[in-house]
């Protein structure tokens, strides 16, 4: 990178870091405020709360499950981005490759097999100056190939370098893609529990969410700032690639050469048109002379015979005899242009391959990928963590409302009275102590001896018994005092809930009745 880049990466870094102080700056002076304000004991405020909690839960989950779904889009759509890169170097890996592959068996054979064929035939063609001449005149040719192959770029340490980038790309996305996997099932299953504790109202699972939340808000901004710059890193090349391309292959590959396959300029000339132009050259001249060693030649051996397409083709008895060595030439003739053949081939694959199409293709493939689709889910991906940030921000202020509405539950709970019969608390604990002796009972009630038609309501009087024994009395017709079919404001009873305020109420209006009316028997 350089040093511009570098500091723009270190400035994105830095504002992501002051976001987060922002967003936990703006979570303490709103829990400061919420701790600070009165608690209004108002019930439709605190209804009015309770519905703000419920919404703010249900806003939170609905962020966090569009967060995650952007993020997997993003997530799959770099890794998508990142394997067209990889599989456009593999093959421009591939390709080189073939290039240095096909130069070096070209060499050996122009300077192995060759040789040891002509120099076998300079002997059998020794007392023949001409032909040994054009034995000479052959060799040159092959030593010129040779030269001009060794002219063309080596492309062994560009080839070198491409394995070690393509390793290291595939490296660094498989473990990058596995975070996020893991980031979004962490961030699921963080929500989920948020979730379950606002609606279990314990504590203990909105304290691991409150912590949960603070923990996920600092991984969502660090998400955030690591995906801003690399997709800024990432533009920063996509601007300009030749530059950094030319920069990086500078000491091994010359300007005209790079310049060539990243352009593909139809309208300039091949820098190897001229090598490949005289190894086609060079490579027809030999094979017009060894045709014609094989025409004048051949016949000054009358045993000789030539192999064309598996069948012997003798020479006739009236050739010429030059008192030439009875070894027969042919089979290293046929070698020599073996290897010419051989060649040729190897000249049309070697054009093909340094021909810039191919690996301008795959410059444009790699570009594409990186540049287009692995941009795009890196800016997914900070979309992500913008939206997961927010839903845990929401989250974190969901949590102290809750913890109050709790708290207030508990009073509540705690205040009411044991001895109210409409109390499921009361309810319990009368259920589990005997009736008490001195109480009387409104009607007798058998289940195995009389019959409900012989149950009468008994007749309305007014109590001044205390509430406790109201309280046995219902639990003997059965524990719910709304089975009976006299009516509880005419009888004098108590209303169905009622607080102790309201109770201590309800005896003074009572006291007061009894006064009027006077007493009246139980």
């Amino acid at each position: 990178l350089s040093p511009l880049s570098f500091q723009s990466l270190l400035f994105l870094g830095l504002v992501a870091a002051v976001c987060l102080g922002l967003n936990l700056l703006f979570l303490i002076v709103y829990l400061i405020c919420l701790c600070c304000c009165k608690r209004d004991q108002d019930p439709e405020t605190k209804r009015s709360h309770s519905c703000c909690v419920t919404w703010m839960a249900v806003t939170a989950g609905l962020i966090c499950c569009a967060a995650v779904g952007i993020g997997f889009y993003g997530n799959s759509e770099t890794n998508d981005g990142v394997f067209q890169l990889l599989y456009a170097l593999d093959h421009a890996n591939q390709t080189l490759t073939g290039i240095d592959s096909l130069v070096a068996s070209t060499t050996l054979q122009m300077q192995g097999g060759l040789e040891q064929h002509l120099a076998r035939l300079n002997e059998l063609l020794a007392s023949r100056g001409d032909y040994v001449q054009t034995l000479k005149f052959t060799q040159q040719l092959a030593g010129s190939i040779a030269l001009q192959l060794q002219g063309l770029p080596a492309w062994r340490g560009v080839s070198a370098e491409l394995t070690e980038l393509s390793g290291q790309v595939a490296y660094v996305e498989y473990y990058r893609w596995l975070a996020y996997l893991l980031f979004f099932i962490l961030v699921l299953t963080v929500c989920l529990l948020a979730c379950l504790g606002l609606a279990k109202h314990s504590r203990c699972l909105l304290v691991m969410m409150l912590c949960c939340g603070l923990l996920m808000l600092v991984l969502s901004w660090a998400s955030m700032a690591v995906d801003t710059a690399a997709a800024v890193g990432t533009s920063d090349f996509c601007v300009a690639p030749d530059e950094f391309v030319m920069n990086q292959t500078d000491d091994e590959i010359s300007a005209e050469v790079v310049h060539y396959y990243l352009y593909c300029d139809q309208s300039l000339s091949s820098p190897f048109q001229q090598a490949l132009t005289v190894f086609q050259r060079s490579l027809t001249t030999m094979q017009i002379q060894i045709q014609g060693l094989m025409q004048y030649a051949l016949p000054l051996f009358p045993t000789a015979e030539v192999q064309e397409g598996g069948a012997g083709i003798p020479i006739p008895p009236s050739a010429p005899q030059s008192g030439l060595s009875p070894l027969l030439p042919q089979k290293d003739l046929l070698g020599v242009q073996q290897l010419l053949n051989s060649s040729e081939t190897s000249l049309h694959q070697l054009t093909a391959l340094l021909d810039c199409r191919g690996l301008h293709k795959d410059y444009l493939d790699g570009l594409i990928g990186i540049c287009y689709d692995g941009v795009e889910g890196l800016l997914y991906l900070g979309l992500f963590s913008l939206l997961a940030a927010a839903a845990f921000s929401t989250v974190i202020c969901a949590a102290p409302r809750a913890w109050q509405q709790l708290a207030g539950r508990c009073r509540d709970y705690d205040d009411m009275d044991e001895e109210d019969p409409f109390n499921p608390q009361a309810r319990r604990i009368a259920t589990h102590r005997p009736p008490r002796g001195q109480l009387r009972s409104f009607c007798s009630y058998s289940s195995s001896l009389g019959s409900q038609s012989s149950l009468h309501p008994p007749a309305q009087t007014v109590s001044n018994a205390p509430v406790s024994e109201y309280m046995n009395q219902a639990v003997l017709f059965g524990g719910n005092p709304r089975y009976e079919n006299v009516p509880l404001i005419g009888r004098g009873s108590p209303p169905p809930t009622y607080s102790p305020s309201m109770r201590a109420t309800y005896l003074a209006v009572t006291d007061e009745r009894v006064r009027h009316r006077g007493d009246f028997p139980a």
